[in-house]
Formats: structure tokens, C-alpha cells, sequence
């Protein structure tokens, strides 16, 4: 694997860990695709941090659990701020 892959790997992992972020959030942050972080974290990353890589799947998986409620409060929000403008 290239250095700079190893190194965006870990610099992903980090970021994810530390600000609990979602795939989305990750590959803005980065200026990479999601499919990108996706194959970063759960196939790139092993090879170079086993423990850096549980880690980093761990928010990942909690996330993903985790999206409806975020969908939910998503389309709660703005549902609340249409009727504000309305009155």
C-alpha cells in the first residue's frame, strides 16, 4: 500500500474517533468520497492499526445505528423552521 494511503488511513481514523464522525462528515472534511472512507477504514486500515481500525469501526457502526433517529430529527427540524416562517 502507498505511504499517503497509510497515512490519510490513519489521519481518517483519528478524525472519526475523535470527533465522532459520521462516513459523510469524514469525506467533506477530507475532499474524498464516502466510498473512500468506507474502503480506508474497514479494509485499508487493518493492514496498518488493527486496534486504530476497531476503533474507527466502532463510531462507524454506532452511527449507522444510529441514522433514522438523526433522519427523524432532520426532517423534525425542518418542518419546524417551514411552519416559523409561515406565522
Amino acid at each position: 500500500m502507498k505511504d499517503y494511503i497509510e497515512k490519510r488511513s490513519i489521519a481518517l481514523a483519528e478524525y472519526i474517533i475523535e470527533h465522532k464522525a459520521t462516513v459523510r462528515a469524514a469525506a467533506k472534511k477530507f475532499g474524498i468520497s464516502k466510498s473512500t472512507v468506507h474502503k480506508d477504514i474497514s479494509e485499508r486500515l487493518h493492514d496498518v492499526s488493527p486496534s486504530l481500525s476497531r476503533q474507527a469501526k466502532a463510531v462507524l457502526t454506532k452511527n449507522k445505528n444510529e441514522r433514522h433517529l438523526r433522519g427523524g430529527l432532520a426532517t423534525k427540524k425542518k418542518y419546524l423552521e417551514k411552519s416559523k416562517k409561515i406565522k
